[in-house]
């Protein structure tokens, strides 16, 4: 799981006291949201059309509607709630994304040891000999051989002048920020994936039921014009086309029946087990429940609801930081350094005898006066990357807004398709449900019965497809919207404004 709110708020509240002083560089500013009242260019209809048939119902448009954590169970089925609680627990996509922003935030913590100094214990043995002539006698005692204990302590401080370490450590707290709205994506395209799946299903088993149908039917009418043959009503001939005609029905089943177990195969990869160890649920169109009505976030709030946006946001937020480092890094450099101990011929001589004690305190200020440009063009490379990352940044935001314009263009078009579909399959119904009467009165041959099965036949799947676009385009709103990962029940989310650091 994430790291704490305390530990994150621990780091940034350091990270805060130690650099209260100016930071070179540039202090990140976030990106106003678009100055826009509305997804679309023509006002947004109050609500979809309705259709007297299963699916049907209107949908209302609500503007400002918060949006459930958990907006799958909008859909009022047991079955996909408990998939997506299982893809929750067992897909290792989230483990990953947990994983990540777990490392992002143990090199936070690392980065910010250099706001402290650092200390070296050391203990250093060592056995000598000396020269033996005239010039170099040995110790008093005259012997040649003596051992030296040295222990001693280093420690060695740069004080962050100038921010550059201030800087990387917000450019680190930025790239975790930006692994914390990784994970928020991950669950919400994991989420989404286990929805658009069941609603694929559904649509599937949909077209097979319409498809054995039609093959029902188409085999009925077989039957009549078999017995018209044997009366010799008929000619062989037309008993031969409809034959064909059926044969061509039932050949369109088998890539239904792939495409169904191809799903199924997905599903269960989605909630994280092996496709022999498919899932007892299933989908129909029947089981899942339209909801009424759909949330349409303020265009100023979906860039803080949607974590691609937050993170691209946060993106751009590292760059910045990455500025002040390579400008700090041109500055002259500061290091402290102190150093004692003590030195003894016998380990137990080293913290009492007098005389054997040392120090050292030392300062060292190092200015690069000549690098052939390098500094300089790793600062201009920051600056690209800035630019680059606040160009990523619009593109996101466009995106975004392109994805619910788009979702709610196909929620209308969706409702109207369905109607027109609904009254279009009626009536083939209709007209086929007339041919087959006058064809047992032998008033019609086969090939107005064929043209009336085969109006029919794209009716019904069209019916079908359209009842299930609707389920997905509105799964497909939620989604673009943001998901509501804000509402989350599991697990406390990190507020934007929970992860800001002070520069």
């Amino acid at each position: 799981m994430a790291p704490r709110r305390s530990s994150r708020a621990l780091a940034i509240a350091t990270t805060a006291l130690l650099g209260s002083a100016c930071a070179v560089g540039p202090d990140f500013e976030r990106p106003t949201a678009p100055q826009v009242v509305g997804y679309t260019s023509a006002p947004l209809a109050q609500q979809t059309a309705s259709s007297d048939v299963a699916s049907g119902e209107a949908q209302r448009f609500v503007q400002g509607l918060d949006i459930p954590g958990q907006w799958w169970t909008l859909f009022h089925s047991s079955a996909l709630n408990t998939l997506i609680e299982e893809a929750l627990r067992n897909n290792p996509t989230l483990p990953a994304a947990e994983a990540a922003l777990r490392q992002a935030w143990e090199n936070v913590y690392a980065a910010e040891g250099a706001f402290f100094p650092t200390a070296v214990v050391s203990y250093s043995p060592s056995s000598n000999k000396t020269a033996t002539g005239v010039t170099f006698t040995g110790a008093s005692s005259g012997s040649p051989y003596f051992t030296l204990h040295t222990a001693q302590v280093v420690v060695t401080y740069a004080p962050d002048v100038f921010g550059g370490t201030r800087r990387e450590v917000e450019s680190l707290a930025a790239t975790a920020e930006f692994q914390q709205f990784q994970l928020e994506a991950t669950y919400l395209t994991l989420t989404s994936n286990v929805v658009a799946a069941a609603v694929q299903e559904a649509s599937l088993r949909g077209q097979i039921a319409a498809t054995e149908e039609i093959i029902k039917i188409q085999t009925g009418s077989l039957d009549i014009l078999r017995k018209q043959f044997e009366l010799g009503q008929v000619a062989g001939a037309d008993v031969a086309a409809v034959e064909a005609t059926l044969a061509q029905a039932q050949a369109t089943l088998p890539p239904l029946q792939k495409q169904l177990a191809v799903q199924r195969d997905l599903l269960t990869a989605l909630i994280g087990r092996l496709p022999s160890q498919e899932p007892t649920e299933k989908f129909e169109l029947a089981s899942l429940q339209l909801p009424q009505e759909l949330p349409v976030s303020l265009p100023s709030k979906l860039v803080e609801q949607r974590p691609d946006i937050q993170s691209a946001e946060a993106q751009v937020h590292s760059a910045s930081a990455a500025i002040g480092v390579a400008v700090a890094a041109r500055l002259p450099q500061f290091t402290l350094t102190a150093n004692a101990g003590t030195t003894a011929n016998q380990i137990n001589q080293l913290f009492i005898t007098p005389g054997t004690a040392f120090w050292i305190v030392a300062g060292n200020v190092a200015q690069t006066v000549f690098d052939a440009g390098t500094l300089l063009h790793k600062q201009r490379a920051a600056e690209a990357a800035f630019d680059q990352a606040a160009a990523m940044y619009r593109s996101t935001v466009i995106t975004a807004f392109q994805n619910v314009a788009d979702s709610l263009h196909a929620l209308q078009s969706d409702a109207e398709t369905l109607k027109a579909a609904y009254a279009a399959e009626r009536a083939a119904f209709k007209s086929l449900e007339i041919a087959r009467r006058q064809l047992q009165l032998g008033a019609i041959g086969y090939l107005g019965l064929l043209t009336a099965e085969n109006t029919y036949n794209t009716a019904l799947l069209a019916l079908v497809q359209a009842q299930a676009a609707r389920y997905a385009d509105t799964a497909a709103l939620f989604q673009a919207l943001g998901g509501g990962w804000w509402n989350r029940q599991d697990v406390p989310p990190v507020k934007a404004m929970d992860l800001q650091l002070v520069p």
